[in-house]
């Protein structure tokens, strides 16, 4: 997705400096090793309380929803 544009930035930088990144791109490489990475959030659920709109303002849904939590 990112490889192309990560690609022309790196060849913009000097070599101690490319150097540097490569140095972080590891590190995070082992930080995040193994560790399930986070999706983007979705909004599939977005319009689902639709039918709640004429009986409660969102304010209201905040605060039911702090009681049910």
């Amino acid at each position: 997705m990112y490889e192309k544009e990560i690609e022309l930035k790196v060849q913009e930088l000097p070599e101690d400096l490319r150097r540097e990144v490569l140095d972080y791109m590891e590190f995070l490489l082992k930080k995040y090793k193994g560790k399930k990475m986070a999706k983007r959030f979705k909004f599939d659920w977005e319009g689902g309380l639709l039918e709640l709109r004429e009986k409660f303002t969102s304010i209201e849904l905040q605060h039911r929803a702090l009681e049910w939590r």
